[in-house]
């Protein structure tokens, strides 16, 4: 539990240990890292962007609304086909399925962003990276599956691992495919006036 005595620390709204991961790599410690439980399910006819503004922005309500005096930084990441959104797969068969679906297409993935400060100012951007993978063979989803990276990951892959052999190409963010696009995200927390640590 952070001290809302201490001011202007960051909390992250997030249970994914590659976005903690990430903001390490830019001098970006959080004070705290407390995911938001909510409900993900897509409404009647919500095109992909907008679910991915809106998942962000309720999972920062759910955590912001406890620690007034931090700032807050949520996100939310989609993996999408079309209209078609590729969620974390449930078990080995969906992962397979949605490797099967991804061999040889480009795809979308895109995260948006949120941040609350402090003294109540709000940003949130949307980043969008598409991705062409590779035609795959059987042997080589397999392989993957075996692997277990495809667990908890969006599109059942992840490009930080082995999956990036399954990538021939992609245009935008490489840290966005990984979960957080962090040039976008240090632009946002400094032009909202937080300091990120430099050498």
């Amino acid at each position: 539990m952070i001290d809302n005595k201490t001011k202007y620390s960051l909390v992250l709204a997030s249970a994914s240990p590659r976005r903690l991961e990430l903001l390490k790599q830019v001098g970006i410690v959080p004070a705290l890292v407390e995911p938001a439980n909510i409900d993900e399910t897509p409404r009647n006819k919500e095109i992909p962007k907008n679910l991915a503004l809106r998942l962000a922005k309720q999972k920062l309500d759910t955590v912001a609304n406890k620690y007034p005096k931090h700032w807050t930084l949520a996100a939310d990441t989609l993996v999408t086909c079309g209209r078609r959104v590729l969620s974390k797969p449930l078990d080995e068969a969906d992962a397979r399925k949605k490797l099967e679906f991804l061999s040889g297409r480009r795809h979308r993935v895109i995260t948006s962003v949120c941040v609350l400060g402090p003294l109540g100012k709000f940003n949130q951007r949307c980043v969008t990276t598409r991705v062409l993978f590779k035609r795959l063979h059987l042997k080589e989803i397999e392989f993957y599956i075996a692997t277990g990276e495809w667990r908890g990951k969006a599109g059942a892959y992840g490009i930080q691992g082995q999956g990036a052999r399954f990538i021939q190409s992609i245009n935008g963010s490489y840290s966005n495919v990984v979960g957080l696009p962090l040039f976008e995200t240090c632009g946002m927390l400094e032009g909202m006036g937080f300091k990120i640590q430099s050498n």
